[in-house]
């Protein structure tokens, strides 16, 4: 399959979103980590958030922007103290209980800068290896996929048949060979940044300020060519999402040993 090859120099100038406004009311956390925007959640004496930030300037991204919301005075706060805040900026989302869609059209500007974008939840803990992977992908526009997933409606997966994306769905609805889960991070070209921004403001102006920003892009793959989109797997690299209190407890005891390894 021949996929528009993305250089490096175009992937190194990429605008980083970090989509970290949310409250994480499913996780059930002590009282104090309860207080916390899940970014700033730390494992092994280092937030989420600086882990992004380490891993993303290894990576030589300089141009990172964080969207708050929730106690969005906290990530200031820690950007403050891991780079004395002039490096990473903070956009804020004042609707945060509402869908992440709207997370996505705050970032709008971002989108149309005519870069490529990185995309990312920050409710991740992994392994470097898979921003390396996703940075240096030669695919136009890329999603990372694990085909160790667990069953059932949670994980978003990620659907292949004929070696191409077919579908992006918890519960996809498109015929397909197989899946593996969405790990949550994204690289667009800039083309296709803009349109996510485009497609973000329609939903937003229709009033579906509920939904997630997952079924944007499962828009905009059921809308496009075969050569549109593609995948790197990056099954067997550590890496776990923390959306309940069992997650944080796998993070601390299974994942974070392994990136310390």
């Amino acid at each position: 399959m021949t996929i528009a090859t993305v250089a490096a120099s175009s992937s190194s100038a990429a605008s980083v979103i970090i989509l970290a406004a949310g409250v994480g009311r499913r996780l059930g956390l002590s009282q104090a980590e309860a207080c916390l925007p899940k970014v700033l959640l730390e494992f092994g004496g280092r937030s989420l958030l600086a882990r992004h930030i380490s891993i993303l300037r290894k990576c030589g991204m300089s141009n990172i922007t964080v969207v708050a919301g929730y106690r969005a005075q906290l990530l200031r706060a820690e950007i403050a103290r891991i780079e004395g805040g002039s490096t990473v900026s903070i956009i804020e989302n004042f609707d945060y209980q509402e869908g992440s869609v709207v997370s996505l059209w705050t970032a709008r500007e971002i989108l149309r800068s005519v870069s490529h974008v990185i995309l990312m939840d920050g409710d991740v803990l992994y392994d470097e290896r898979l921003m390396a992977r996703l940075v240096s992908t030669r695919f136009k526009n890329c999603l990372l996929l694990d085909r160790n997933i667990e069953p059932g409606d949670e994980p978003v997966k990620i659907c292949v048949a004929h070696g191409r994306i077919v579908d992006f769905h918890k519960r996809p609805r498109v015929a397909h060979e197989w899946y593996g889960e969405s790990v949550g991070f994204f690289h667009f070209a800039p083309d296709s940044a803009a349109e996510l921004a485009t497609r973000a403001e329609a939903y937003v102006t229709q009033g579906r300020r509920d939904m997630e920003y997952e079924e944007l892009i499962r828009d905009m793959i059921l809308a496009s060519g075969p050569r549109d989109f593609g995948f790197e797997d990056i099954s067997g690299l550590p890496w776990i999402e923390i959306d309940f209190l069992e997650d944080a407890e796998k993070a601390r005891s299974g994942v974070l040993p392994s990136l310390i390894a």
